[in-house]
């Protein structure tokens, strides 16, 4: 029964990994946009960094909770095993996204929000 409870918990980490391949463009791009325009409403200077450190932030709560997930579902005394190209490897796709978006910001497909409406 209390592998059920940790199901949840895994489901909400994978969908926020890296670890699929869409979640980036329906779930952590928007998140950091959002945490961009958060930032953004203190300072417009703030909306680029904002808009990274959501992206990041949200891949990372979902490696977090996917691992405390599948440990909490296998064994709470197994502790999961993860490797150091796997962690290379999530790192440099996390990093290719990023850039990705700063290039969305450059060339002005993502705004600030205000500045849709100038």
């Amino acid at each position: 029964m209390k592998r059920f409870k940790c199901a949840p918990l895994s489901a909400a980490g994978y969908i926020l990994s890296p670890l699929s391949f869409w979640n980036d463009l329906f779930v952590n791009f928007p998140i950091g946009y959002l945490f961009g325009l958060l930032c953004g409403f203190t300072s417009q200077d703030l909306f680029l960094p904002g808009l990274i450190a959501g992206y990041w932030l949200s891949n990372i709560a979902g490696m977090v909770l996917l691992h405390k997930g599948m440990v909490c579902m296998v064994k709470p005394d197994l502790p999961m095993r993860v490797t150091r190209s796997e962690l290379i490897k999530d790192g440099l796709w996390t990093l290719l996204y990023t850039g990705v978006l700063i290039i969305l910001v450059k060339t002005g497909v993502l705004k600030f929000l205000p500045d849709y409406f100038n």
